[in-house]
């Protein structure tokens, strides 16, 4: 799966930390180029010291729709094989205490920075090129405090549907990754507590949450030459929550 990415150049965002920085490595490590976007340059330096070679870091504020249009149609950024949108917050709180700044950081992140992206990449994407956009297990189901989170999700993963239609007759194909909680260094922290994850973990049949590795695994498979007749699919990483 893997080798089908080796020479292939790859833009993943969201890139300097978790999901976003285990998947930059491992496509460097298997001969990918990679263009690394990312807003915090301490994190594009690291990933650089990484591999030089493979790894092309791109300090941009995806929030800026103009500023994303013109850094990202210009020749800083090479014709692309396959575009992986993982940049995303999540800000959890009870719905009646989330702000209009909660709100806006949520759907400029999560769904606004999605579209400007792709939209801005298209001329860029090779005819037979593949999208991923990592979204959240929380498209379709209900968590506390998830509220704003869960509606960025959900369009993320419309969004995903209406493009694989729109951008199928140029045989680019789009997809999602939906997993639950992963065990990032940040979810880590937020889900070591038992009174916290033991009633969430209670509903998924592996009793367990998601590894960075799985979710890697999932956008490599998509990007790979393994899936290609998967189109508009949703894959939802979680351990059998959704059937218990």
């Amino acid at each position: 799966m893997w080798a089908d990415l080796s020479n292939k150049v790859i833009l993943v965002t969201g890139a300097g930390a978790g999901i976003g920085q285990a998947l930059v490595q491992q496509l460097a490590k298997v001969g990918a180029t990679v263009i690394a976007v990312a807003r915090n340059e301490q994190q594009l330096q690291e990933l650089v010291a990484f591999d030089k070679e493979h790894i092309k870091p791109l300090l941009l504020d995806l929030s800026d729709w103009e500023n994303v249009h013109k850094v990202l149609s210009s020749k800083q950024v090479p014709q692309l094989d396959g575009l992986v949108n993982n940049a995303g917050v999540a800000i959890i709180k009870p719905f009646e205490q989330l702000s209009e700044a909660d709100f806006d950081t949520h759907f400029d992140v999560n769904i606004k920075a999605v579209f400007s992206v792709t939209q801005a990449l298209l001329p860029k994407l090779r005819d037979g090129s593949t999208i991923v956009n990592v979204s959240s297990i929380a498209a379709s189901r209900s968590f506390a405090g998830h509220t704003a989170y869960s509606a960025t999700k959900a369009a993320v993963d419309s969004l995903t549907k209406s493009l694989a239609l729109e951008l199928g007759p140029r045989r680019i194909r789009v997809n999602s990754v939906n997993p639950t909680v992963v065990l990032t260094r940040m979810g880590r922290d937020n889900w070591s507590e038992p009174s916290k994850s033991g009633p969430l973990l209670a509903h998924i049949p592996l009793n367990r949450f998601c590894e960075v590795h799985e979710v890697t695994d999932a956008i490599g498979y998509l990007l790979s030459e393994k899936s290609t007749f998967v189109n508009g699919h949703h894959i939802n990483l979680e351990g059998g929550y959704s059937v218990s």
